[in-house]
C-alpha cells in the first residue's frame, strides 16, 4: 500500500485502482558487485502502479527499497533539451527577475548554469524562478512536495516543473518507466490539481520529444486560466489517462518481456553475440521479467564509471565500460534507451549498423 496506508499520495483519497502490476522485481537503484552472488532479496520488491479516481494521479503503490543508485552520467539528449527549454521560456518573456532556485533530481543534471548565463543568481529563499526537472516524482508525499515548491516561488515568480507524461507512457507502451523511487507519473490534469491545492495555477506548457514526450509546466501563484498551449496538452493527454487506457499497459508489459526473450533466444541460436548499452533503471524490470542472463546478453555497457564492475540486479549480466564494449566487437548491441541513439552513433562509429532498438513491439535491428 502507499505510505499513507492505501491513500493517494496527492489528494489523500482512497479511490485507488491498480492499473499495472509487475509482481516482485529487483530494486532499480541497487547494482550489486559483479562477483556478488545473486540473492533472493534482489527479486523481493513489489512494483505496482495505482491510479487515483479522485485527482487522477498515477503513482507508485509500494516501495520497501532504499535508494542506493550509483550516480549516472547525464545524457546529451537531456542537456540539449534543457537548453531548448530555457530558450523557449525566455522567448515567451517569462524569465523575469534575478533569483533562481532548483529542486534537483537524484539522477543528476542542472539548469542553473543556463540561468546564470542569463543573469540569475541562486537563492535559498523564495526565488523569481523555481526549477524542477524530473525531481518532484521522487517525493513520496506529493501534496507536500508541490506545496514546498510553491512556497519557494516568489509572489510574482514562475515555477517550472518538467515531467515525463503518463500519456506518453501509456500510448508508447513505456511500462518500464514504473520503478521504485519514482512515486508519481503525471498528466497535466493531475499536476493542475496538485498546484491548485498549493495555491498556484498552470499558466502555460511546452512539449518536448525527450523520452517520447515530456511536458514543461509554467505555473504562477493565484488563479489564472491556462493558455492555448496548456489546453492543447490537457486535451491530447485525456484519452490516454483514464483507467481503461492505463490498464492496457499490463498487456504491453507481458508482450514486451516475451518478445525480447524470444528474439534473444533466436539470435543466440543463430550465433551472433549480443551485448547491451545502458544500465538504466528502466532496464532492470525488463531484464528481470524476461529472465535474461549472460547466455543471451553477454554484458551491458554504461557511461557511468560508478556502475562498472557491477551487474544488472537479479541477473548475472555484468556492467562494463563503453571502451570494453567496443573492444569486445559485438555483433549486435541492444540499446535500452532509444533517446541515446544519436549520442552513441556519433561516439561509437565502429558500432554502426549493429544497434538494436528495444521496443515493446519487438527489437528493431540495423541502426
Amino acid at each position: 500500500m502507499n505510505a499513507d496506508g492505501g491513500r493517494c499520495r496527492g489528494c489523500g483519497g482512497d479511490r485507488l485502482t491498480t492499473v499495472l502490476d509487475l509482481g516482485t522485481v529487483p530494486a532499480a537503484d541497487y547494482f550489486p558487485s559483479a562477483d556478488a552472488a545473486i540473492g533472493s532479496e534482489e527479486n523481493a520488491h513489489p512494483l505496482r502502479m495505482d491510479l487515483c479516481g479522485t485527482c487522477g494521479l498515477a503513482q507508485l503503490a509500494d516501495d520497501d527499497t532504499r535508494t542506493e543508485e550509483p550516480r549516472g552520467v547525464e545524457p546529451r539528449a537531456l542537456r540539449d533539451q534543457a537548453a531548448d527549454a530555457v530558450a523557449r521560456v525566455a522567448r515567451a518573456g517569462l524569465l523575469r527577475g534575478t533569483t533562481v532556485r532548483e529542486f534537483g533530481s537524484p539522477h543528476g543534471g542542472t539548469w542553473l548554469p543556463l540561468l546564470a548565463e542569463r543573469g540569475f543568481r541562486t537563492s535559498a529563499g523564495p526565488a523569481d524562478v523555481v526549477l524542477d526537472c524530473f525531481g518532484i516524482m521522487h517525493e513520496p508525499d506529493q501534496a507536500a512536495a508541490f506545496k514546498e515548491r510553491a512556497a519557494a516561488t516568489a509572489p510574482d515568480g514562475l515555477l517550472l516543473i518538467q515531467y515525463h507524461s503518463v500519456a506518453t507512457i501509456v500510448s508508447a507502451g513505456q511500462w518500464n518507466a514504473l520503478r521504485h523511487g519514482h512515486f508519481a507519473y503525471y498528466s497535466l490534469a493531475a499536476v493542475s490539481r496538485l498546484l491548485e491545492v498549493a495555491g498556484m495555477s498552470v499558466a502555460t506548457a511546452w512539449e518536448f520529444d525527450l523520452y517520447g514526450g515530456t511536458v514543461l509546466v509554467g505555473a504562477v501563484h493565484g488563479e489564472v486560466e491556462p493558455d492555448a498551449a496548456a489546453r492543447a496538452v490537457l486535451a491530447a493527454e485525456a484519452e490516454h489517462t483514464d483507467v481503461d487506457a492505463m490498464r492496457r499497459l499490463q498487456h504491453t508489459t507481458d508482450q514486451h518481456a516475451a518478445t525480447l526473450r524470444e528474439w534473444l533466444e533466436a539470435t543466440a541460436a543463430r550465433g551472433p553475440r549480443v551485448y547491451a548499452y545502458g544500465a538504466a533503471s528502466r532496464a532492470v524490470a525488463l531484464f528481470s521479467l524476461a529472465g535474461l542472463h549472460r547466455g543471451l546478453v553477454a554484458a551491458v555497457a554504461d557511461a557511468s564509471p560508478a556502475k562498472h564492475g557491477r551487474r544488472m540486479p537479479g541477473t548475472d549480466i555484468p556492467i562494463i565500460s563503453p571502451t570494453e564494449l567496443v573492444a569486445a566487437r559485438p555483433d549486435l548491441v541492444l540499446l535500452t534507451l532509444r533517446d541515446l541513439l544519436p549520442e552513441v552513433r556519433a561516439e561509437f562509429p565502429e558500432l554502426g549498423g549493429r544497434w538494436v532498438l528495444d521496443d515493446p513491439a519487438g527489437p528493431s535491428e540495423g541502426w
